[in-house]
């Protein structure tokens, strides 16, 4: 009460210091204005010499064959992982970031892009140049139209780029809801795992600089690119070798899992030190490296599936868009090179889901062991029926109930007439059959099958919530008449099965539960004193006993 008493308090000041950082406003009748006039220049700038310096690859897009047509002409750029862009046509020049969305114009925002106004007939060509990226076929995508569609492909893409962080954001969530629930840490590994992948896509999508720079990237573009695939290809390759049932086909495999793992993250920490050269070259490597994997992972997944191992399809699965990638790859497919950011991303998007209905599988078969060793813990091995444990668990639940309630209850505290002299007789064989025969009786003469509850060797009790003295009394007897019939089930000669039973109800002065269990027994003895094969109320052999001479 307390914190919420400060909360309320706080909340009327947090909401003037929103409407103080928000500038002036003005609420008319239909609108509310927000915001003021402003001298502040666009902050698109030009590119400084050294930028320049390192801009090795130029494109030349040249005027129609009858020169431009004077309609606005708009230049999107996309792919360059590292450094600037540069777009110039005429006098008007600009230099934008993909890792600094303050630097590109305001209109794109998955690519550095321009609108341009060549004049009528003009044919000086628009030009677009960048520097060497560090894989060759990771070629940069120019898109040249009128405004309108490039801005929308521009949008479709950053909706894509970030509705991918999102997912892997909800996973992670998702995941450690899930841990606080199983408290299995393998949920929390696959929470470092989203965490870890929406870092490496903000990164490789140019969402790091969105919409102010998050991430200190800068012009090492390359250099958290490369750590960040070591890092993800550290998690990636191990998840993927157990998703394809790589640890239940080789247990010993474990050894090798971390190997691989440090040394892609003693890679990737070393990267910050490399030079451009080594860069490159580890570039490549990290990339043959995870070629190699997905290669093996496959093989493995499609031996475990033949196998009948249902669980390897997840890992199959989760291949499905990283096989697609490796071949449009070796073909040259233009869609990939046009949309390799996105296409990655929602690869490594479907990786996380796979994932996560794996892990979900696994929090499935938790719970069942879980609920088998539960019920094993509560249940009795011979009859099937609640164990002493349980059944004293639910009374005291069906107890607290009538409390809260006011309603009343009753218990049946029941043993089975000379079962020592059965045992001794017939043996514990014949004996066994016997409490089986009286535990099926018992149950099919209740409501709910869980009412009855075997105490320990020939004990019984039977819970009737809701029931008052006059119904209890009834279906007590209904239930001795049951026992009594295992006699004519079991057909043993000689064999006579019976049982004594005590009734006690729930008084309304305070009365707990080791009570009403004491009266129930008292009853049950004070039944068999009286001849055995009947239902004794607690309360008559009160009475009896008192009128007992002192």
């Amino acid at each position: 009460m307390t914190r919420l008493a400060w909360l309320l308090l706080w909340l009327p000041l947090l909401a003037l210091a929103g409407t103080a950082s928000s500038g002036p406003a003005r609420i008319g009748s239909d609108v509310l204005l927000l915001g003021e006039a402003t001298d502040e220049r666009t902050p698109q700038r030009a590119c400084s010499p050294d930028v320049l310096a390192r801009h090795e690859q130029v494109l030349s897009v040249p005027a129609p064959a009858g020169g431009w047509s004077g309609e606005p002409q708009a230049v999107d750029v996309f792919g360059v992982l590292s450094g600037e862009v540069r777009i110039s046509h005429g006098d008007r020049e600009i230099c934008g970031s993909m890792h600094d969305a303050r630097t590109r114009d305001s209109r794109f925002r998955a690519g550095v892009g321009m609108v341009a106004v060549p004049k009528a007939g003009e044919r000086e060509p628009i030009v677009v140049s960048w520097a060497t990226p560090l894989k060759p076929r990771w070629i940069p995508t120019v898109q040249l139209g009128a405004p309108s569609p490039v801005q929308q492909n521009d949008t479709a893409r950053l909706l894509v780029r970030a509705a991918c962080i999102a997912v892997a954001i909800a996973l992670a969530l998702s995941a450690l809801i899930g841990y606080v629930t199983a408290k299995d840490r393998s949920f929390l590994i696959y929470v470092a795992v989203c965490l870890l992948f929406v870092l490496w896509q903000a990164v490789l999508g140019g969402l790091s600089g969105y919409p102010e720079p998050w991430l200190p990237v800068d012009d090492r573009a390359s250099w958290w690119l490369v750590a960040l695939t070591a890092f993800t290809e550290a998690t990636l390759l191990p998840v993927l070798w157990r998703l394809n049932g790589g640890d239940r086909l080789w247990p010993r495999s474990r050894g090798a899992q971390q190997g691989v793992l440090w040394t892609l993250v003693v890679v990737g920490l070393c990267v910050p030190s490399m030079g451009l050269a080594a860069l490159t070259w580890w570039a490549a490597a990290l990339e043959n490296l995870y070629l190699l994997g997905c290669a093996v992972c496959l093989g493995v997944g499609l031996w475990a599936v033949s196998r009948r191992d249902r669980y390897a399809l997840a890992g199959l699965s989760a291949l499905v868009p990283w096989g697609v990638m490796m071949v449009a790859d070796a073909l040259r497919a233009q869609w990939l090179v046009a949309y390799r950011i996105e296409t990655l991303q929602l690869s490594a998007t479907w990786f996380l889901m796979m994932s996560a209905y794996a892990l979900n599988l696994r929090l499935g078969r938790l719970r069942q062991q879980r609920d088998e060793m539960r019920q094993l813990a509560d249940t009795d091995s011979l009859t099937g029926l609640p164990n002493r444990r349980a059944g004293l668990r639910l009374l005291a639940e069906y107890l607290a109930r009538a409390r809260q309630e006011d309603q009343p209850l009753a218990i049946g505290f029941l043993d089975i007439d000379l079962f020592k002299d059965i045992n001794d007789q017939f043996g514990h064989e014949v004996g066994d059959q016997v409490l089986v025969a009286v535990a099926r009786n018992l149950r099919d003469s209740v409501r709910n099958r869980e009412d009855v509850i075997r105490m320990g060797g020939e004990e019984f009790l039977v819970l009737l919530p809701g029931a008052n003295r006059g119904s209890a009394l009834a279906r007590l007897e209904s239930v001795r008449q049951h026992v009594q019939a295992v006699t004519a089930i079991l057909a043993v000669p000689g064999l006579s099965v019976s049982a004594s039973i005590g009734l006690a109800v729930l008084r309304g002065d305070g009365d707990d539960l080791p009570s009403l269990l004491r009266r129930a027994d008292h009853a049950m003895y004070c039944a068999k004193r009286a001849g055995r094969n009947q239902v004794y109320d607690a309360e008559r052999a009160v009475a009896a006993e008192e009128r007992m001479p002192v």
